[in-house]
């Protein structure tokens, strides 16, 4: 045993936290907001949807924010009573056991894998086309050596520390606000003053109404409406690392879902009365690219302003995206349902940062190997990401409700909102969820057309994950079954009502 100066033993070294009180209340509501990478998300579904509904597009994004408000609802209350930075993965395994939370845990996890490699590649592409530099941004082995790089810059920003990467997301989210709102006033001004080479349209209130192209239209359009929505979530897996972290990341959360509602309404509206819905549906393949289509357009030689919201967006996502995906392998290393390793803190930085660096390899060799298939096998792969995000947000509304059962009649506020809410938000997901089933499960609705196993490339992906999952799950409760012998959880009836002991 070690001794101090003094000749006596010294006290065993405490192992290393992550660092409390690291951010505050905005921070975590930016890291929110740049998760979800926004004017990558509105740019990447404008098109489809407008080709499936038409004018009613701003209407099929207010829907899609029904589901995601509820289930904020959920991390807010479920955050109250535990504010572990595994959110989904400790909150489930506390409330229906740790079978169901394991799967919600290797749910998030492999989202961040699935994603981060196409965010970072948007983020090369869109950069290199700001610049001037097109031919660097068409040649595959440069693109892809500058998309490895970035994501090996943003993984040792995460790593370095939390404060840090706060920092660069305020100024990335800033960025991106302005020059997305100089996109949508600049569109609109055109629109007005009639000075448009498009079939531009006056926007009306009418375009809100999500019922307004059908109801097949809608649910097709919602199944892609509801996911730009995705990634609020990390501003609660800082849950640890955030100032009053009892109730300021559930209300980042919240918060979050409102200002992207926001952004992406102004943006909707102003990309579809500017371009009609004409020309954006029959652009509607270029995804993303619609707004590298657009920019020129709308802004003449300051195309570089659109290109640039977009290239500041996803680099914002690559970094935030590993964030969820780290912190659940953390929380589900300490509670021994992932070898310890994982669950190391660096003691320098204060940061998860074992777990950290693994998100980032898989999701390099995930990116690599995948475009060595294909690029349409880039993109199905990212469709696929529907099923595990739909499984693992119902999962987390559902056991808000059984978390708070013995709660929830005490009061209107505690039924409506720690209850029926995130019940119906978990409903309208598990509907989404299935839709999704027997839409992927059709080859023609796949980017490349091709057949997996006679079922379309994103449903065999999903399917392979997450039975990829199950089987490691059932490997490590063969070898270390410490975590499924814990038992459920108990709520604070203080906590319930906003009363913190």
């Amino acid at each position: 045993m070690a001794k101090d100066l003094g000749g006596e033993p010294a006290a065993p070294a405490r192992p290393a936290t992550l660092k409390p009180d690291a951010i505050g209340f905005v921070d975590a509501l930016v890291i929110g907001l740049n998760a979800t990478s926004p004017a990558y998300s509105v740019a990447a579904v404008i098109g489809p949807i407008v080709a499936l509904v038409g004018i009613y597009a701003p209407g099929v994004l207010f829907a899609s924010f029904v589901p995601m408000l509820l289930i904020a609802s959920a991390f807010y209350y479920l955050n109250k009573v535990d504010q572990d930075c595994g959110t989904t993965f400790s909150w489930v395994t506390r409330s229906m056991g740790p079978w169901s939370g394991w799967l919600g845990g290797w749910a998030i996890t492999m989202t961040g894998v699935l994603v981060v490699g196409s965010l970072a590649d948007v983020a090369v592409s869109f950069g290199l086309l700001a610049v001037g530099l097109d031919s660097w941004a068409d040649n595959t082995f440069v693109r892809q050596l500058l998309t490895v790089v970035l994501i090996l810059v943003m993984t040792g920003l995460c790593v370095i520390g939390t404060e840090l990467s706060a920092k660069v997301q305020n100024a990335l989210i800033l960025a991106q606000v302005v020059f997305l709102l100089v996109f949508v006033i600049v569109a609109l001004y055109r629109v007005y003053a009639g000075t448009t080479s498009f079939d531009s349209i006056h926007p009306s209130v009418s375009w809100l109404n999500p019922f307004g192209a059908g109801g097949a239209a809608l649910t097709s359009g919602l199944l892609l409406g509801v996911f730009i929505y995705w990634g609020w979530e990390s501003a609660v897996n800082l849950t640890e690392e955030v100032e009053d972290s009892a109730t300021a990341p559930g209300k980042a959360g919240v918060w979050s879902t409102v200002i992207l509602l926001v952004t992406y309404l102004s943006v909707g509206f102003a990309v579809v009365a500017f371009a009609g819905t004409a020309y954006l549906a029959e652009n509607a393949d270029e995804e993303e690219f619609i707004f590298a289509l657009l920019a020129r357009e709308v802004m003449g030689g300051w195309d570089w302003i659109v290109l640039l919201a977009v290239a500041t967006s996803a680099i914002a996502s690559t970094q935030t995206t590993i964030i969820p995906a780290s912190r659940t392998a953390l929380s589900m290393a300490r509670r021994h349902a992932l070898p310890a390793h994982f669950g190391h803190i660096s003691p320098r930085f204060r940061t998860p940062d074992v777990s950290t660096w693994w998100v980032a390899a898989i999701a390099i060799a995930w990116y690599l190997v995948v475009n060595q298939i294909s690029k349409n096998a880039l993109f199905d792969s990212l469709t696929a990401l529907s099923l595990l995000i739909a499984f693992y947000y119902a999962l987390t509304g559902v056991a808000c409700a059984i978390y708070y059962r013995r709660h929830l009649t005490e009061n209107v506020r505690s039924f409506l909102l720690i209850g029926l809410g995130p019940v119906v938000g978990a409903g309208l997901l598990t509907w989404l969820l299935v839709r999704s089933v027997i839409d992927m499960s059709d080859p023609a609705n796949s980017y490349s057309g091709s057949s997996w196993f006679g079922l379309g490339p994103p449903l065999v992906i999903g399917i392979a994950i997450s039975l990829a999952g199950v089987v490691l799950m059932v490997v490590w409760r063969l070898r270390a079954p410490l975590f499924w012998a814990e038992r459920r959880g108990v709520v604070d009836p203080g906590l319930v009502h906003g009363k913190e002991r």
